[in-house]
């Protein structure tokens, strides 16, 4: 694999809970997952629904190292975890880092009281993976392997949530959802993160006509997120965490507006690739 490729695939696109059926197919039910490919390395983002297939693709590829980051642990985006099947692999090398809960629930804390009974049937020493929990605190440049510099930032959001900018070999990706915007305004920790980067993926649950009603729900609009686009100079744009009752011909109309507005901007779907 060479050493320059910087890689994002998209594994879950929707917010809130997984969908299925027909109307769902071209952009794609499972909620958020994110890889980004650094070289040789692998980074995981968030390990909704999507993460299933995730983890069977690293296996297939005998995958030995994986980095899991979370953006924080509402359920739509740890739902996947208990089914990424390469916790349960000797062979795997597993560091899963959090800084949404610093101060409150250590990363180890938080994974444990997700995969125990009640709510799952076995508890985590049934996992075979060497698995090692990362605390951080937002603000913090974090660097889990040689060359990759990741940035974090605390977003607008219930409970709170990290955003990232991954930064390698002078390229850079930023994950800016579950974040809500104060209309009128635009917030500077976005605007930070979006600076000159080659790829937003921005919190795209809502149209501004929704908006009032959802108001501290923790998510923005597709409108809201090309201005900042534009103010921030980004090179691409895509929406993301789609709301789970928005239909393919929805997003579809959807994306042509945004493409009007900014034409570097895509609705993003499961399964999707990008080299940058």
């Amino acid at each position: 694999m060479s050493k320059d490729l910087f890689q994002v695939k998209f594994w879950g696109v929707r917010g809130s809970i997984p969908v299925s059926g027909p109307e769902f197919d071209r952009y794609g039910g499972n909620t958020s997952c994110i890889e980004i490919r650094c070289g040789e390395h692998r980074m995981i983002f968030d390990a909704g629904s999507g993460a299933r297939e995730a983890g069977l693709c690293m296996l297939n590829e005998q995958v030995r190292d994986v980095d899991l980051f979370f953006s924080h642990c509402h359920y739509d985006h740890i739902i996947g975890l208990p089914f990424f099947k390469a916790i349960y692999y000797p062979s795997i090398d597993l560091r899963i880092w959090s800084g949404h809960l610093d101060g409150k629930m250590t990363t180890r804390e938080m994974i444990e009281q997700f995969i125990s009974p009640p709510w799952f049937p076995v508890k985590t020493d049934i996992c075979q993976a060497t698995m090692s929990f990362r605390d951080f605190h937002a603000g913090q440049i974090l660097e889990p392997h040689p060359g990759i510099s990741i940035k974090t930032f605390m977003l607008n959001h219930p409970g709170g949530a990290i955003g990232y900018r991954v930064e390698y070999q002078g390229r850079s990706i930023a994950l800016v959802y579950d974040i809500e915007h104060t209309p009128g305004s635009h917030d500077p920790v976005a605007l930070e993160m979006m600076r000159d980067v080659d790829l937003a993926v921005y919190d795209c649950t809502y149209n501004e006509d929704e908006m009032q009603r959802f108001k501290g729900f923790g998510h923005s609009t597709w409108q809201h997120g090309i201005e900042l686009a534009k103010m921030a100079g980004t090179k691409q744009f895509a929406l993301f965490h789609h709301a789970p009752s928005r239909t393919d011909a929805q997003l579809e109309d959807m994306e042509r507006q945004a493409q009007a507005a900014f034409p570097s901007s895509f609705a993003a779907r499961d399964n999707q690739v990008l080299d940058l």
